[in-house]
């Protein structure tokens, strides 16, 4: 990096849309790019640039569609960090909210800004913003994956545990979005995952995934069998935005207890946050010394700001 202002990029745009399209020499690079700025954050205050500003000159859009609150803030500091403009706007305070067509917004956004984040309702929503696009789109959140999560989490794993490949990771609860996206980064990084969850929650179709790119991925009967081995248990809130009337009974038997982290006293505990003391997780295991979840939050940062030189080829 040489601090020189970004290219503006010609032909078909670098997107980020989900990290099954993305090999793992990438994914891997960029967790490495992850960890490189985190280290060099040391001492500088939150909104001071980094030294190189290798975003100097762009402006970048920061749409959400849905609520966020560690999503919206490290994309806007990831922005400023890399010498960049960011520029926050919600459906409610857009002409998307009143109708206005995703690629119409698309289009016009192009001409105004050199990048653009989206946090979507649908997985479809984000396709149609990124095909109609001249500047990169990258997945903030849709209902299936959530990408700029997983980058955060395998960073925090490598900190915590150094190397990725060979090891287990724990999921219990719902096969949600942060699931699917948190076994495509394993699978690329050779780590192994075991998910467990209610009938009904668990998405076939990733399974098949993984065992088609050679992945050692499995659903297990019972929370005890997932994490048993494991060097990581991570798990969500049972109640995913818009998917608010779960029957949390078929979920009780997999809340992360003191109990079952016992079984694997040298795991880090993840939750992606927001957390709900006393369903899905104990306080006790939260706050608890195996828990990781403050650096995995703010981990995002580094990861955003990854992410974003991956979209201007900038790594």
């Amino acid at each position: 990096m040489d601090g020189a202002e970004p290219a503006v990029a010609a032909g078909t745009p670098r997107h980020f849309l989900d990290l099954a399209g993305l090999d793992a020499a990438t994914v891997a690079r960029l967790i490495e790019a992850a960890d490189t700025r985190a280290r060099a954050r040391a001492g500088r205050f939150k909104a001071a640039p980094d030294d190189d500003a290798p975003l100097a000159g762009a402006a970048v859009a920061c749409l959400f569609a849905k609520p966020s609150t560690r999503t919206r803030v490290s994309f806007d500091l990831a922005v400023r960090q890399l010498g960049g403009a960011p520029l926050t706007l919600d459906r409610a305070g857009m002409q998307t909210g009143r109708g206005e067509p995703l690629d119409d917004t698309a289009r016009v956004l192009s001409r105004y800004v050199d990048a653009i984040t989206f946090r979507a309702h649908t997985h479809g929503d984000l396709e149609t913003l990124a095909g109609a696009s001249d500047v990169p789109v990258v997945n903030a959140l849709t209902d299936y994956s959530h990408p700029c999560q997983a980058i955060a989490d395998m960073l925090t794993l490598k900190q915590r545990l150094g190397s990725l490949a060979g090891a287990r990771i724990a999921w219990l609860g719902d096969g949600n979005n942060v699931a699917v996206s948190l076994v495509h980064a394993a699978v690329r990084l050779g780590a192994s995952v075991r998910l467990a969850g209610p009938d009904g929650r668990m998405p076939d179709a990733l399974f098949a995934w993984a065992a088609a790119q050679g992945g050692d991925v499995a659903r297990v009967a019972t929370a005890e069998a997932a994490v048993d081995g494991a060097q990581a248990v991570y798990t969500d809130t049972w109640k995913s935005m818009g998917d608010e009337a779960v029957d949390l009974d078929a979920f009780a038997p997999y809340r992360v207890s003191e109990a079952l982290m016992a079984r694997a006293p040298e795991a880090v505990f993840l939750h992606c946050l927001p957390a709900y003391r006393g369903q899905e997780v104990d306080a006790a295991v939260l706050e608890g010394p195996q828990s990781a979840v403050w650096d995995q939050a703010e981990n995002r940062l580094h990861a955003q700001k990854a992410i974003l030189l991956h979209c201007f080829d900038r790594l």
